[in-house]
């Protein structure tokens, strides 16, 4: 009984240091996969060509259209097709030039470089996505691992139990009965399946996270710069008009101000309709001498084209119409961004308030309660005044208690970092991005 004693206690006791194959496995911190992530990024590759494409979109669009040249050989005699026969018979070049109605080439460009200046916005909400979908991801897993830490720490515990059951029911003056025995290696059972869960949970997560940063995210994570305990951002939920105000520069806001800037030119642009198209076209005509050797003057012709938009009711006036329609629509689109983006505020911010007084209620009572009850059972099976069952279900409770503390951890560090996207705001804005309260340089 002592020897049991001696084994239950020392364990209680004791942490489990990591095996060694953990601690050869190279470590992962938060800041070093978002980082890792943001870096090898395609799409913010492939944005920023595409900004160079529309920015020379533009520049073509601001350009006239090429001239036209033309050759000419005119009324030439079929009988003889010589070109001293008649005298109206001449070689001739030509050159015209087209001139877009209105302000249509100023216009072009505008909506051309509005699209453009989307796109740094647009990069800076996708940096903003990717840290918030990392650390999603980055922190799944680490509660599958550290869940899983917990749980081989107490692994040992329950098969000493086991062992030192069955002990103390092989001898005369063990106090250990039958369903002891069974019940130790029932709860060791139980927690291999739990185990076997959470290597699931843990190998999807990091499936998911291999996504963004490759085969580091096989690494072993580590706290790193979240060891400190993170704090609630700088909002409240009776701040609501701080809040639009904050939410209204969000950079996906701002990138579609520039769509709907793009739609406003279209309006301008189907308006230009209603002008005339100008062409200036200039010939020249070569006459060689006459059959008798006289000279023939050459011959030069210079004229004006004008389109004239008179029946507009079916083609300028609706297509005016369709522009202001879609630059409606695209206003309606931000106003249902701009709802979704708050609603989602408030709601993570609400629910990061319970998981405040959660943490706070595990951390200062209920786990010191819950070892402490852990103790106690302990110490009275073993002065023979308490039962074993008891003293299982004791220390299984604590350990339920420690990876439930984890999940609001690790819980709220996420419900922060999709507040941190949903604050986040655009370096061009007066006011400067929100601090990134998991220490990640957003």
């Amino acid at each position: 009984m002592k020897v049991l004693i001696f084994l239950l206690v020392l364990i209680l006791g004791a942490d489990v240091a990591p095996t060694i194959a953990q601690s050869a496995r190279a470590e992962l911190t938060l800041a070093e996969a978002i980082d890792t992530a943001i870096a090898t990024d395609p799409w913010l590759t492939g944005s920023r060509h595409s900004q160079a494409a529309l920015t020379d979109e533009g520049t073509a669009a601001a350009t006239l259209p090429d001239p036209k040249i033309s050759l000419m050989a005119g009324n030439f005699p079929l009988d003889t097709f010589d070109i001293n026969q008649e005298a109206m018979t001449q070689l001739s070049v030509g050159i015209s030039q087209m001139f877009p109605r209105g302000d249509t080439l100023a216009l072009a460009q505008r909506q051309k470089l509005a699209l453009a200046l989307q796109h740094p916005l647009l990069r800076e909400d996708r940096r903003a996505k990717v840290t918030a979908t990392v650390s999603q991801l980055w922190l799944s897993g680490y509660e599958a691992q550290e869940s899983i830490r917990l749980i081989e720490q107490d692994r040992s515990l329950f098969e000493h139990l086991v062992d030192a059951a069955r002990a103390s029911y092989a001898t005369a003056i063990g106090k250990a009965r039958q369903q002891d025995v069974i019940r130790a290696q029932l709860e060791l059972t139980q927690l291999e399946d739990r185990l076997t869960t959470l290597k699931q949970h843990q190998d999807i997560a990091q499936m998911q996270l291999s996504e963004w940063i490759g085969a580091r995210a096989e690494n072993r994570l580590t706290l790193g710069i979240m060891t400190a305990s993170p704090s609630s951002p700088a909002w409240t939920p009776g701040a609501r008009q701080a809040s639009y105000e904050r939410v209204s520069h969000h950079p996906l806001l701002l990138a579609l101000d520039k769509r709907i800037e793009a739609t406003d030119t279209d309006v301008d642009l189907a308006r230009q309709k209603y002008k005339p198209e100008w062409g200036l076209n200039a010939q020249y005509g070569y006459r060689d001498r006459d059959m008798l050797g006289r000279d023939r003057s050459d011959l030069f012709s210079i004229g004006i084209t004008v389109d004239l938009p008179l029946f507009t009711a079916n083609r300028q006036d609706k297509a005016v119409s369709a522009a202001i329609g879609h630059a409606e629509a695209i206003r309606t689109e931000k106003q249902l961004l701009l709802r979704r983006l708050m609603a989602e505020l408030e709601t993570a911010s609400a629910y990061l308030a319970r998981l405040d007084e959660r943490h706070a209620l595990y951390t200062d009572r209920l786990l010191p309660q819950m070892a402490e009850q852990s103790q106690a059972s302990l110490a009275a099976y073993n002065n023979n005044d308490g039962d074993f069952a008891e003293a299982v279900r004791a220390r299984i409770a604590e350990l339920n208690a420690k990876i439930e503390a984890l999940m609001i951890t690790v819980d709220r560090h996420k419900t922060i970092a999709q507040i941190n996207y949903l604050l986040i705001q655009s370096s061009s804005e007066p006011t400067g991005p929100v601090t990134a309260i998991l220490g990640v340089n957003q």
